[in-house]
Order: C-alpha cells, then sequence, then structure tokens
C-alpha cells in the first residue's frame, strides 16, 4: 500500500489523542510518534483548522475537537443495525421500566450504538458512543459468552465485585451461556445491575448484544430471572428479524 504520508501522521494524532486521558503536547506528540516537533505543529495546526483537534488557551496543549463528534455521530446513524435495533430497545424499555442499550464489539470494548432512556426518575443512562469493558458489562460479556471473541487482558478491576481471574470469569461465562444471558452485578458500577443477551445474523453469528440497566435496588435478584426472560424474548426477537434461524 502507497502511505500519504500527511494523512497517515493526521490520523496517528488522532488516534493518540482518543487514548489520551488528558490533553497533550507539541513535545509528547513528538516523542510518542518519533517525529519532530515543528513537523507536529504543523499538523496540529491543520487539524485544529478542520475542527478535528482543539488547542487549549491557557495551556496550548491539544484534545480531540467537537468535528470527530460529527464524524462518530454521522457513522452511528448509518450503521443498519441500529436502525433495526431500535423499536426492540423501546419495547425493552415499555416491558421492564430500565433504560436499554444496544452494543457491538469494537476495539476489543463494548461500544454503545444505541440507548432508549427509562422514564424513571432514577434511571442508569449510558452515553451513545461511549467504549466499556467486555469483562464486566452484561452487554460485553454477552458478546464474548456467545461470540467467537477472545477474553480481554488485562481484566481490569472497576469495583471490588469485578471478575479478575480469567478462570473465574470462564466459569462465569459458561454459566452465561447455560441461562442465555450474562449479567453485570455491581461489576462496572456500584449500585447498577445489568442484563444482556445477544443478537444472531442470518450467519448464525453474533453481531451484537441489548440489554437493560437499572439502579440495583430496583433490579433486585428476586426480579432478575423474570426480566432476564424478557431481554432474552427480545434479543430472540431482533435475530429474528435479521434473518436469524437457529440450526
Amino acid at each position: 500500500m502507497t502511505e500519504i504520508q500527511s494523512l497517515a501522521r493526521g490520523l496517528k494524532i488522532l488516534d493518540l489523542l482518543a487514548a489520551a486521558e488528558d490533553t497533550l503536547g507539541i513535545t509528547e506528540i513528538a516523542e510518542h510518534l518519533g517525529m519532530d516537533k515543528s513537523s507536529i505543529s504543523r499538523v496540529m495546526q491543520t487539524l485544529a483548522y478542520y475542527g478535528y483537534a482543539e488547542q487549549d488557551a491557557s495551556t496550548r496543549r491539544y484534545r480531540l475537537g467537537p468535528q470527530v463528534v460529527v464524524l462518530g455521530q454521522a457513522l452511528l446513524n448509518r450503521m443498519p443495525l441500529r436502525d433495526q435495533a431500535r423499536p426492540f430497545l423501546q419495547q425493552l424499555v415499555d416491558r421492564t421500566g430500565e433504560c436499554a442499550h444496544l452494543g457491538v464489539l469494537a476495539q476489543n470494548q463494548v461500544l454503545y450504538l444505541d440507548q432508549v432512556e427509562s422514564p424513571a426518575t432514577l434511571r442508569v443512562n449510558t452515553r451513545v458512543g461511549t467504549l466499556a469493558p467486555l469483562h464486566c458489562t452484561a452487554l460485553g460479556k454477552a458478546l464474548i459468552s456467545f461470540g467467537s471473541f477472545d477474553l480481554p487482558e488485562p481484566l481490569v478491576p472497576f469495583t471490588s465485585r469485578t471478575i479478575t481471574d480469567p478462570d473465574m470469569l470462564r466459569v462465569h461465562l459458561a454459566q452465561a451461556r447455560k441461562q442465555g444471558y450474562a449479567v453485570d452485578d455491581e461489576e462496572y458500577n456500584y449500585d447498577v445491575r445489568c442484563i444482556a443477551a445477544p443478537i444472531y445474523n442470518h450467519d448464525n453469528k453474533v453481531v451484537g448484544a441489548v440489554g437493560i440497566s437499572g439502579p440495583a435496588g430496583r433490579m433486585n435478584l428476586e426480579r432478575m430471572p423474570e426480566t432476564a426472560a424478557v431481554v432474552c424474548e427480545i434479543a430472540r426477537a431482533l435475530s429474528n428479524r435479521l434473518s436469524f434461524r437457529r440450526s
């Protein structure tokens, strides 16, 4: 492949800004990419001019710009799975009273592709476009339980309930496969429980997962089996909509 050097530099910088937890300076970016500061400065000025990066006026450091959000939203809006899933997410909310989510695999994480909010005053929302870990979210565990995806490494703890031992997680995922759905029992956020089930396409491949999230007090353990049955029913209905036929 013939690479356009200046374009490649810009794309690498965008990846770097996306992965950074804070703003980055010209020197840091140059060191990360092994490039001279003058070249980086020119690329950053161009990215900032077109809105793909923005510079903090006081520190002169850079972060991602708003145009990245515009592109991301445009991509999400053009994904056919999102369009197909929207009425099924609404059914989940109508029947459970909790927030409903659609997730797909992206960058070895779960990408929240869509959400329908709960009408309840106390609810659990997750911004569309959010990336979250596979091993401690219900959507993520549904993807790796039923799909042909590897366990993520490392298994980072987010709460004291996060499963960080690979063997224990494999046992947990096997139980999810047996029961037909995955659960996040306060493993990613305290006081939040989630249930998710896989979505299959016409080739019998997992293409995503749907689920619900709610406060642990309302999503109590006694309610879980009944609620999980609704999640599984709607996940199957969406799979049928995608022309899934179990062999």
